[in-house]
This record gives C-alpha cells, sequence and structure tokens, in this order.
C-alpha cells in the first residue's frame, strides 16, 4: 500500500502529465504548507482557494516570461502566506499590514512586478 506522500507525488506527476506540465517541479509540502496556512488563517475552504490564485498567478507570471517558473510559484506562494497571516493577524485586532503591490513578503518581487505576476498591475 502506498503512503499519502507517495500517493501525493503520483497524483501531482499525473495532473502535470494530464496539462502537458511534465517538465514543472511542483513542492507539494510547499503546497499543502500553505494550504494549512489559509485554512487556520482565513477559514478552511480558504486553502483550496487560496492554492488556486496562487497558482494562476505563478502562471501567469511564468507564462508572460517575467519570471522563471520556479521563480514565479516561490513569489506566489509566499505572498499568499504573507497574505492570509495579515488577514488573521487583522481579524485579531493586531497592527500588520499587507505587502504593497510589487512586494513578496515584505521584500521586493524578483521579477520586479506585482506579487500575482499580472501584467499591468
Amino acid at each position: 500500500m502506498k503512503s499519502q506522500d507517495e500517493t501525493l507525488e503520483e497524483w501531482c506527476r499525473l495532473l502535470l502529465r494530464a496539462f502537458e506540465l511534465e517538465d514543472l517541479q511542483v513542492d507539494v509540502n510547499e503546497v499543502l504548507s500553505l494550504a494549512g496556512v489559509a485554512a487556520h488563517s482565513v477559514v478552511r475552504p480558504a486553502a483550496p482557494l487560496t492554492t488556486f490564485i496562487a497558482g494562476f498567478a505563478a502562471g501567469l507570471a511564468s507564462g508572460s516570461g517575467q519570471a522563471s517558473d520556479a521563480t514565479s510559484m516561490k513569489s506566489a506562494l509566499d505572498v499568499a502566506r504573507t497574505v492570509s497571516k495579515a488577514y488573521s493577524a487583522d481579524a485579531a485586532g493586531e497592527d500588520s499590514a499587507l505587502p504593497a503591490a510589487g512586494t513578496s513578503a515584505g521584500s521586493p518581487s524578483p521579477t520586479g512586478t506585482s506579487p500575482t505576476g499580472t501584467p499591468g498591475e
């Protein structure tokens, strides 16, 4: 019987193949970690929504040539994690600011673009 980690890695490879993205490297643990942060910082259903939007943003940045796949994914995951934590702090009444456009976790984006990687932002 396969472990959960083996099943997730196999599932990830299968999905990547289905989308013809076999060359893409996905850090399953980082994606799951982000999902956990979103679920605990916002509400549980925020987990899939957050990971989808982060993936979409990474795809836009990478597909437009703004950054490499790895850089786009890291930046998108970092921004989503930062925003999730800031949301939680804000909901708790703590003083925390969301990252400004063009920043990732409080530092400049590696591409100099918005954290979403969306052209024109």
